[in-house]
């Protein structure tokens, strides 16, 4: 078999409504759109959420809430995650950067304490957590808070 010899399936390509081709196709006259009205006029319809004049739903329901424009947005990285590193490494956020393990969009990056680490690194980061920078030390590992 060769590429020139490819169809599609039986049924799967179906012929385009051809409208005002007479009374007999069934979409003749009107083609299709019934009698008169705002949606048989040539460009006629209404707008997505249009509701014929009445208030939309969307005018109707209150507001709730607010979006704070200071909120900081903080890449997790657990203790699980730096157990890739081996010992003696440094660990700073270019670093989490190159080895995939921070992606997206993020104002800062903390380190939380869950998990276990045993390699005796060196982590250069601006948030971390209290018991996370004791089970760093407490493995041999030095934190270094950078402002």
């Amino acid at each position: 078999m060769s590429l020139n010899e490819l169809s599609p399936a039986i049924g799967a390509k179906k012929n385009r409504k051809r409208l005002g081709r007479g009374t007999g196709t069934g979409t003749g006259k009107t083609s299709g759109k019934g009698a008169k009205g705002q949606k048989a006029r040539s460009g006629g319809g209404v707008r997505p959420g249009f509701e014929g004049g009445q208030m939309p739903i969307h005018r109707r329901l209150p507001k709730r809430g607010f979006t704070n424009i200071f909120k900081k947005v903080f890449a997790i990285v657990n203790l699980t995650d730096l157990a890739g590193f081996e010992a003696g490494a440094v660990v700073d956020e270019q670093s989490l950067i190159l080895q995939g393990i921070v992606k997206g969009k993020f104002d800062a990056i903390k380190v939380l304490a869950n998990g276990e680490i045993s390699a005796a690194i060196t982590v250069k980061i601006a948030h971390i957590s209290h018991s996370a920078k004791t089970k760093i030390e407490a493995a041999g590992g030095t934190v270094e808070v950078t402002v």
